[in-house]
């Protein structure tokens, strides 16, 4: 057996790729590869550095330590995959719409001639096909794509905040796939928080932002920050065993203290 290597492992899906003919199938195959190599590109991270694995509907990256940090790959990668699917769709039909499920997760990887096995890879790809990705992407029927992070990733990098990353964006879900007993968290870039995922607590079948508007009947319809169902992605946090519903919209720092602007309307502070 040979020495694994660590590596950052990033999985993309197409959304409903199975359902569209095969000229369909062989374009939104090679846009998907347009949009990876763009958006590499943009975040100075070498295509050539990293190893695609090819899925079909998707690809399984391995990105070697020398070529990016997590940070980047949890934070600007996926805001520079979402602009370049945004920007494809301003050349595409709506029958050639491509969104895509992405996830992110990191292990050692071990090589075999041209071939790749890992436990790592093996978690990467489940994380990719949870139920919980695909119903968020599909709630939010503007939106490009759908993320999600194992929870190592989400601990070790995203709960810090860096630049980049919101993580009051990022929703827990706990996945059972297979062999995969583990909790993964999911964004839906744009949203403050992630539709289709049941808040904590909630009942079967209702989301964060029906227990907002349950707590709360009185919201205003017109807010800004609801959806085009008439629902508000943004989060409700508690401060102090109190919960916080005033104008302000920032991240909750500790000792009494807020970052973020101050704005009216109705705005939610997640310390989550």
């Amino acid at each position: 057996m040979s020495e694994p290597t660590f590596h950052f492992i990033v999985v993309v899906d197409i959304e409903g790729f199975g359902a569209r003919t095969i000229p369909f199938q062989e374009s939104l195959t090679d846009a998907m590869y347009d949009v990876v190599r763009t958006a590499l590109t943009d975040v100075h991270i070498d295509p050539a550095a990293v190893v695609q694995l090819d899925r079909g509907d998707g690809i399984i990256m391995l990105v070697p330590t020398t070529a990016a940090n997590s940070v980047t790959l949890a934070g600007r990668f996926v805001s520079a995959v979402d602009d370049a699917l945004r920007e494809k769709a301003r050349f595409h039909s709506a029958d050639h719409r491509m969104r895509l499920r992405m996830a992110l997760h990191q292990g050692n990887c071990h090589r075999k001639d041209d071939r790749w096995v890992g436990a790592a890879i093996n978690t990467a790809a489940r994380l990719v096909d949870a139920a919980p990705l695909r119903a968020a992407l599909t709630a939010a029927p503007d939106a490009a794509m759908s993320f999600i992070v194992s929870d190592e990733i989400y601990q070790g990098v995203v709960r810090h905040g860096y630049r980049g990353m919101e993580p009051q964006e990022f929703a827990p879900v706990d996945l059972e796939v297979k062999e995969l007993r583990e909790r993964a968290w999911v964004q839906v870039p744009g949203r403050s928080y992630p539709p289709g995922i049941p808040a904590a607590g909630a009942p079967p079948g209702r989301d964060a932002a029906a227990e907002r508007d349950a707590a709360d009947p009185d919201r205003d319809a017109t807010d800004p920050d609801r959806d085009a169902a008439g629902t508000a992605p943004a989060n409700t946090g508690t401060v102090s065993g109190g919960q916080f519903n005033g104008g302000f919209h920032g991240t909750y720092v500790g000792g009494g203290q807020f970052g973020g602007d101050f704005v009216q309307g109705h705005k939610y502070v997640d310390n989550r």
